[in-house]
């Protein structure tokens, strides 16, 4: 089964950073922060602060896991994190150089419901949970 793990990392401003994906042919989306866990990292939670700094350039303080996905072989672990700084120009992922890959662009996003609704956000699972999450103020007592 392979294992990703990803970042909903929030930010000092009082948004959630989200990479925007724009692929010829494809609707524009946003996706979380993260990758896979490679079998050199110790734990996810290494692989995961490990994917911040390719990502986005910064380092991010684990608060805790806020949900977890499986199925089709696959399981995800989205954490919830925070970031002080970043530095978008320092990302370092491999997949940031790969031809056919599109566009990656930093985008910070407010935490509020409509923002969220605002942005095609994927996998929808990890939408609603976050929608839920704001709705209630869960995230804002985070920062």
């Amino acid at each position: 089964m392979q294992h990703r793990v990803r970042a909903v990392l929030l930010t000092p401003h009082g948004t959630m950073l989200l990479i925007k994906r724009i692929r010829p042919g494809v609707d524009p989306y946003w996706v979380i922060v993260g990758g896979k866990v490679e079998a050199t990292d110790p734990g996810p939670e290494e692989a995961l602060l490990r994917e911040v700094r390719e990502e986005v350039g910064g380092e991010a303080r684990i608060v805790g896991l806020l949900h977890t996905m499986e199925g089709e072989g696959e399981r995800q672990d989205f954490y919830l994190a925070t970031i002080e700084e970043w530095s978008f120009e320092d990302r370092s992922g491999p997949e940031f150089s790969q031809e056919g890959r599109g566009e990656y662009l930093l985008e910070e996003i407010p935490l509020t419901t409509g923002a969220l609704d605002a942005v095609h956000l994927l996998p929808q699972e990890i939408a609603l949970v976050l929608r839920s999450a704001v709705a209630r103020g869960d995230l804002t007592a985070v920062r």
